[in-house]
């Protein structure tokens, strides 16, 4: 390579001089694309076709494709929501048939439960219904009237956040709670309890699906009365009782809420009639049982540990 003249040419024709790699740094752009751009500022109009086009008019293509759409959906959307308003219609009567339903058989598994004890009452002799009445009574089977004692529990404010404590456990309600409560209530001499109007029997269960608490499964919700007939020094036996303690530790720390009070006047309806398989007369009246022996299954308490059926008092 030969050295260019310094003074004539074109400047910005590349030169190339001995030290190459200086000049390629000192004017890297090629001449053609130099005359190029040279040409596209002499003339603005040259170049693409799409390059030519206002920002105004491409913002407006972009707006009319998109109010387009739009259109369409809202369209779609209209045309499917007498569809949608048709089937919520439908399902909504269909809720209020079945509760008119379950109403109505109700009523009528009432009646027929009145007429079967006033024909078993018509066939029994007097002394024999009485001591029937009785038993029904103790069973749960039977309504029942007298003084009692109510216990009252409702869940405490919960943050979207709360874990619980590693002590007492979550602030709302747990079903071990109202086993622990009925179990002591049992212990404490009650003579019928029930659970938001769920009579208790020897074969009744608390437990838990879910977020829900079952008692004999149906659901029961919050706020929660343990209501249960029997002597007048039940309140002070059960206000010693291991439930009764946990539930105030429970209280302060948590803000649930739990209160223990008199009740004159209970009436616990009866529970449903069991269904037997099979059914032999006894020989000798069997006798009635304890408190402690119609105590609810336990589960886990708060403290992570099993309370004893019999409670503490």
């Amino acid at each position: 390579m030969t050295d260019a003249p310094r003074d004539g040419g074109n400047r910005g024709d590349r030169v190339y001089a001995p030290d190459f790699l200086t000049e390629l740094f000192r004017n890297p752009l090629d001449p053609g694309y130099a005359d190029a751009a040279a040409r596209r500022r002499a003339d603005p109009r040259a170049g693409s076709g799409w390059r030519r086009w206002p920002v105004r008019s491409v913002s407006l293509v972009v707006l009319l494709v998109l109010g387009f759409l739009f259109a369409v959906a809202y369209r779609q959307t209209m045309e499917d929501e007498p569809g949608r308003s048709q089937v919520r219609s439908g399902l909504v009567e269909q809720i209020k048939q079945r509760e008119t339903e379950t109403d109505r058989l109700s009523e009528r598994a009432d009646q027929l439960r009145a007429e079967v004890a006033r024909q078993r009452a018509a066939a029994l002799g007097s002394s024999e219904a009485a001591r029937l009445r009785t038993l029904e009574s103790g069973t749960g089977l039977g309504r029942v009237r007298g003084d009692g004692v109510v216990v009252r529990l409702v869940d405490g404010p919960q943050s979207p956040d709360a874990v619980g404590d590693g002590d007492v456990g979550p602030s709302r309600v747990l079903y071990s709670d109202l086993q622990g409560v009925a179990n002591d209530l049992w212990a404490a001499g009650a003579e019928a309890i029930s659970i938001n109007g769920q009579r208790l029997t020897a074969m009744s269960t608390i437990r838990q699906a879910g977020q829900a608490i079952l008692v004999d499964y149906r659901p029961v919700t919050g706020p929660y009365e343990v209501s249960a007939i029997g002597p007048e020094e039940m309140r002070d036996r059960y206000d010693r009782s291991r439930s009764a303690l946990t539930m105030r530790k429970v209280a302060e720390e948590t803000g649930l809420s739990f209160a223990i009070r008199e009740a004159d006047d209970l009436t616990l309806p009866a529970a449903p009639d069991p269904r037997l398989r099979y059914a032999e007369p006894s020989v000798s009246p069997s006798p009635s049982r304890s408190g402690a022996d119609r105590s609810v299954s336990p589960g886990p308490s708060r403290s992570g540990t099993s309370p004893s059926p019999s409670g503490g008092g």
